[in-house]
């Protein structure tokens, strides 16, 4: 069988030559042949299946050292590792999560004796969820309470009730009374439920699966849960920043370098998810995230059915509009509308306000 020069083999295996020669010098991958002369690395066609596990795995964090276990076992065996392995990433991610909540809350009260008084923040919202021009069903769900904003956008036929399980398994934590502290540690800690209560909507034959972004409050701290393509924007000062990533196949490609964001916007599998809710049967990646949130801000929340097919421009210039969010809503709604609204539109404005 022909070799691969190290160039070659690296496009294939989607890693860089110099993540190879690393791999190589921890005895990861070792190369199939080395010209005696050059130094130049050659490798064998077959070395691709573990070059690309060892890349997957580099994706999620984890150390060479654990990689090195988990590529020499059996599949099953190695399903188990890489299981055992991220429950203890959640575990130690909730932790840190309580540490760093503790800290925040710490220095604000340090900032709260420093000033003459401490302004108490609360939000006004608005809600919308249309089903959008071509589609007979609505598979997206929104939602907005004093604590939990959240939107989900529910997909292969049976989405209407995943995304709303997935929202509905969110609302008990805005009854529990627990302090800012803990946020972050109670949305990691509750994301499996979340993943088991959109699965229970299914069957085998119809398997479900759903978007999820949610922000939680308590004072001014919110926490941010976020899987699939839904996202969250943050006008702030006039600055319209989105404060997700998209889980999506045309956003890896965009990371890669082998898309442009135009050509990622009307590629045919920009719907592509690469993390769902209830979309595989390995445990489910969250995007999680703790931000203060300050007086003025105005926080958006919606599905791909606004995002999509309003560009960034228009967003920015609906959401920095004078008016309540029921105003901002409505012109979101009727931007999508313009642009032929093909899909279902999930759409919730929020604003920060001194109470």
């Amino acid at each position: 069988m022909q070799l691969l020069t190290i160039g070659a083999f690296a496009r294939a295996a989607r890693l860089t030559s110099k993540a190879l020669r690393l791999y190589d010098e921890v005895g990861l991958l070792p190369p199939a042949a080395v010209d005696p002369e050059s130094g130049y690395r050659f490798y064998d066609p077959r070395q691709l299946a573990r070059a690309r596990l060892i890349a997957q795995l580099r994706r999620i964090g984890m150390p060479l050292a654990d990689i090195r276990t988990v590529c020499d076992l059996e599949p099953g065996a190695a399903a188990e590792a890489l299981t055992a392995y991220w429950q203890q990433v959640t575990a130690d991610t909730a932790d840190r999560a309580q540490h760093v909540a503790r800290l925040v809350e710490q220095l604000s009260r340090k900032d709260a004796t420093m000033s003459a008084s401490t302004p108490t923040l609360t939000m006004r919202y608005a809600v919308r969820c249309d089903p959008g021009q071509a589609r007979a069903s609505n598979e997206d769900v929104a939602y907005a309470g004093d604590r939990l904003l959240a939107v989900a956008d529910g997909t292969r036929g049976a989405g209407a009730a995943a995304s709303a399980a997935a929202v509905d398994a969110l609302k008990a934590l805005e009854l529990a009374d627990r302090p800012a502290v803990d946020l972050l540690a109670m949305l990691a800690a509750t994301v499996d439920d979340v993943d088991r209560a959109v699965r229970a909507t299914g069957s085998g034959d119809n398997p479900p699966a759903t978007t999820l972004t949610a922000l939680l409050r308590r004072g001014s701290q919110l926490a941010l849960v976020h899987v699939g393509d839904t996202r969250v924007y943050l006008l702030r000062g006039g600055e319209l920043a989105q404060l997700t990533q998209d889980h999506t196949w045309v956003q890896n490609q965009i990371e890669y370098g082998k898309l442009r964001p135009d050509q990622a916007a009307v590629h045919p599998q920009r719907a592509l998810l690469t993390r769902a809710l209830g979309g595989s049967s390995r445990p489910v990646e969250a995007d999680l995230a703790l931000r203060t949130a300050l007086a003025g801000d105005r926080y958006l929340l919606c599905s791909d059915g606004l995002s999509a097919v309003v560009s960034r421009a228009d967003l920015h210039g609906a959401l920095a509009g004078d008016g309540e969010p029921e105003a901002a809503v409505q012109r979101l709604i009727e931007l999508a509308y313009a642009a032929g609204a093909p899909d279902n539109i999930a759409c919730v404005v929020a604003d920060i306000v001194v109470e």
